[in-house]
């Protein structure tokens, strides 16, 4: 597919290029647009724009240069992955725990993208190079349930729902600590960027978080809860429970590293979302992991 080129005359002014091109481009999400004005791809008046925030003047002429896709840099491996439901326009799968959800750094090999291209030559092109069909993500050590996009027109309607917080995403974990409250919500906005060996903080300066939680049993020193997202920011569950003392069992960098785990007992139980072609209500649900149900069992075990 050759590069395109769309052009657009302003009729009002005062609005924010990324916004109004955003607008325009249907199915297309902000990120996205954000990205071509930065890379120089949206001129105004002959001009680039590489500002997102530039605001539009009346009779301007908005010239947008689609780049024809670049070939993916990620190759396909035979590894296992378990698909709980899959058709023309997308994939759920179960990732497990110590796998990446995609390539990063100089790891290029082994994660879930990798495993998807073997298994299904069509995933969305959107998520870039290194994230094909990749509409949401799960840590390397969070295991669970991952909504992947096998054309354009899923990923960029997934995308849109994701944004406008349609999908609702269940999550179990262990915390250590007896959780006093049965449910509660946690209002702290973080902040991404590595202070000693965490990668994000709490802090006023940073991005707004909600965190809901629910708890599902008690035990002596510890509490399994049920835990729903209003926000997705990058390691949220993980450090919102370690800033209000509750952190969570196995996570070496907010959490405490017990009963000799891999990583995290933080699961993506249960994921709702609309199909973004059938516009038909979807749920899927998966069983704890074997490692995570054995803490629980010795747990229980331990409290008779």
């Amino acid at each position: 597919m050759e590069e395109r080129h769309l052009t657009f005359r302003i009729r009002e002014e005062g609005e924010r290029l990324d916004s109004f091109l955003t607008r325009q481009m249907h199915r297309v999400s902000r990120s996205y647009v954000q990205e071509l004005i930065k890379s120089g791809k949206v001129l105004v008046n002959g001009e680039v724009k590489n500002k997102p925030s530039y605001k539009i003047k009346r009779d301007e002429i908005v010239e947008v240069i689609i780049p024809s896709p670049r070939k993916l840099d990620v190759e396909s491996e035979d590894l296992p992955i378990e698909i709980v439901y899959e058709d023309k326009d997308i994939i759920v799968v179960n990732k497990p725990q110590g796998m990446l959800t995609h390539p990063v750094g100089r790891q290029r090999t082994g994660t879930l993208v990798n495993a998807l291209l073997f298994h299904s030559k069509d995933l969305s092109g959107i998520g870039g190079v290194l994230r094909p069909g990749i509409v949401h993500r799960l840590d390397r050590d969070t295991s669970g349930l991952l909504i992947v996009a096998k054309n354009d027109f899923s990923h960029r309607i997934l995308s849109r729902n994701l944004k406008e917080r349609k999908i609702k995403r269940i999550y179990w974990t262990l915390v250590k600590g007896e959780v006093s409250e049965d449910e509660g919500e946690i209002e702290i906005p973080l902040l991404k960027g590595f202070t000693g060996k965490k990668l994000v903080t709490p802090s006023l300066r940073g991005k707004e978080a909600f965190t809901y939680f629910k708890v599902i049993e008690r035990f002596k020193g510890y509490t399994l809860l049920e835990v729903s997202l209003k926000t997705g920011r990058t390691h949220q569950i993980r450090v919102h429970l370690s800033y209000i003392g509750y952190p969570i069992v196995g996570d070496k960098m907010y959490g405490v590293s017990e009963f000799n785990l891999k990583g995290q007992l933080l699961h993506a139980k249960k994921i709702v979302f609309t199909h973004p072609r059938t516009k038909e209500l979807m749920s899927f649900e998966t069983p704890l992991p074997d490692y995570f149900r054995s803490v629980l069992e010795m747990l229980e075990k331990r409290d008779k």
